[in-house]
């Protein structure tokens, strides 16, 4: 049986793939159990510079599993079985707080002090496509297709899919896109922000290597502090940005790789950075 999650690294470009394309790469116990060991992992590992997770066939991730929730569903829940001795209030704090541990993944992807990249194949649905949001970026095959999908199964949406969402979209068209689940195109997605490019199907891998290349070539210091600032300014005052800034730049002139980007600058030739 092929492994349901795929991690491979080169050139510093580390690559976490959803591999259950029977599924849509719908989330499984193998796949949420891969990225909650391998993310935080990889945020303090010096050799990766970039993080990419992607999902393979023509889907990045369908989300949940509904035909998981469907045969749960069909099932009496825990604690209301007649002489259980479990609380129902412990039963529903043990699910939110088994719930709210999955969705960590995401405030990973968003925090991690290096950039995270969602590769784009086809279908993003539901928590599939709140965890592509959670990306700082994302790329975009034309044939793609994002949509909430919450509520035509009747709930309300995770894995910070309405934090992002909203931030990228405004909250009107955040609400509309929650509120009718609309199937939103790649052409229509580019437009509004949710997908930084959209490549042809047929050229889909190679474009995504050349803009992951792109990344990976920048300096992993500043790229740190460059998305600690932007990550700050989301909920920060002007003068408080302008202070982080101020402190940031005297840490990045002072580094190594400041003094190879600056003589490349002048030789116009292609800096190769160190990290330090």
């Amino acid at each position: 049986m092929s492994k349901q999650f795929i991690e491979t690294h080169e050139n510093g470009v580390t690559t976490l793939t959803l591999n259950r394309p029977e599924a849509l790469n719908a989330f499984s116990s193998d796949i949420m159990g891969g990225l909650q060991e391998s993310l935080p992992r990889l945020a303090k590992d010096p050799e990766v510079r970039v993080v990419v997770l992607t999902g393979s066939g023509k889907a990045f991730s369908a989300g949940g599993d509904v035909k998981g929730f469907a045969a749960a569903s069909s099932t009496p829940a825990q604690g209301t079985e007649k002489g259980s001795n479990e609380s129902p209030q412990v039963t529903f704090e043990n699910r939110v707080a088994s719930l709210r541990k999955s969705t960590e993944i995401s405030e990973l992807l968003y925090s991690m002090p290096k950039p995270t990249i969602a590769c784009i194949p086809g279908v993003a649905a539901g928590g599939g496509l709140s965890v592509a949001l959670a990306c700082d970026m994302r790329l975009g095959c034309a044939s793609a297709r994002i949509t909430t999908a919450f509520g035509k199964i009747a709930v309300s949406g995770d894995y910070g899919g309405s934090y992002f969402l909203a931030k990228l979209v405004g909250i009107a068209k955040a609400k509309e896109l929650y509120f009718t689940s609309e199937i939103v195109h790649a052409e229509e997605a580019l437009k509004l922000g949710i997908l930084n490019h959209v490549y042809p199907d047929h050229e889909f891998k190679q474009r995504c290597a050349e803009f992951i290349e792109k990344v990976s070539s920048m300096s992993p210091l500043a790229m740190r502090r460059m998305k600690s600032n932007l990550n700050y300014s989301e909920t920060r005052s002007l003068a408080e940005v302008l202070d982080l800034e101020a402190e940031h730049m005297t840490h990045s002139f002072n580094s190594e790789d400041h003094k190879i980007g600056s003589r490349a600058f002048v030789t116009k030739e292609k800096p190769l950075f160190k990290g330090t």
